[in-house]
């Protein structure tokens, strides 16, 4: 595996150097475009579970604007089945080989396992994304510390369940702070992680919505923030749309509030609708 050049010089420019010689750069928000290679996610489970129709979106993701791929072999959803990691290699990893080759911009894997993060990183990924953020796969954050990758840590109620009376926010703050000294302790220095607040993950409706309001909040972590809230159930009760891949406006109006309330990357299904609404708000936003 390629190793990362030294960090000095990037800091400044807010620019994250990543193994295989990628860079990602969050002078500006940035959206980084959902691949799941799954027959079960929420959304799009099932449209792209064979490697040439996952490699052919997520090309055509990375040419409308991407950032950074999020590739996934195993579905988050609530109630979704285990998969083995030996299954969830074998989904993601011909699609991580074949997009390496073919685009230029970073790859990401969406796992909680040690041994496939592993495997992606030598793969050609250079940022692990864990959904329990280095507390559930006690090996996790070692593999991200000798890759000299980047992990993206978040915040997941699903063991404790929701429960509308906490203080969301001091929770998430309190998970991401111990999720931080895990990644210390295995020698993941802070400027190579990024936080989630895990929109939808273990949180009520009204929860996620005052997470979005409140997540400069988080910027007391000195990480960068991601935000994933497209095409989410909230939303769906929110605006009365059963169907996930119908929540494009509610998924732009979550995000754009984020983007607001501090987010540089917004996680999203439907990145070429994403960037265009990035570049309206930059503009407006440079304008002012």
């Amino acid at each position: 595996m390629q190793a990362t050049p030294d960090k000095t010089a990037a800091a400044a420019a807010k620019v994250l150097l990543l193994p295989h010689g990628k860079t990602l750069t969050l002078a500006r928000p940035v959206v980084m475009g959902i691949l799941n290679v799954t027959p079960d996610s929420f959304s799009d489970g099932g449209t792209f579970v064979s490697a040439e129709a996952a490699v052919v979106h997520g090309v055509r993701l990375a040419s409308e604007g991407a950032a950074v791929l999020d590739i996934g072999g195993e579905s988050t959803r609530p109630k979704a089945g285990s998969v083995s990691a030996e299954e969830e290699k074998a989904r993601v990893l011909p699609v991580i080989r074949a997009l390496a080759a073919r685009t230029d911009i970073p790859l990401s894997i969406d796992t909680m396992k040690a041994e496939v993060a592993l495997a992606a990183l030598d793969a050609g990924a250079s940022i692990v994304n864990d959904v329990w953020a280095f507390q559930r796969d006690p090996e996790l954050a070692g593999v991200v510390a000798r890759a000299k990758a980047v992990a993206i840590l978040m915040h997941n109620r699903g063991h404790s369940g929701v429960d509308p009376t906490i203080d969301i926010m001091a929770d998430i703050l309190r998970f991401l702070e111990r999720s931080i000294e895990i990644a210390a302790r295995a020698g993941v220095a802070r400027d190579r992680l990024i936080v989630d607040p895990g929109f939808g993950f273990g949180k009520s409706d009204a929860q996620n919505m005052l997470l979005v309001r409140e997540l400069r909040r988080l910027e007391a972590l000195s990480c960068p923030i991601l935000l994933g809230v497209s095409r989410k159930s909230s939303l769906g009760r929110l605006t009365s749309q059963a169907v996930a891949a119908e929540r494009l406006p509610a998924s732009l109006a979550a995000a754009l509030c984020g983007i607001r309330a501090g987010a540089s990357i917004i996680r999203a299904h439907d990145v070429a609708a994403h960037v265009q609404a990035l570049k309206v708000w930059q503009a407006i936003e440079g304008a002012a």
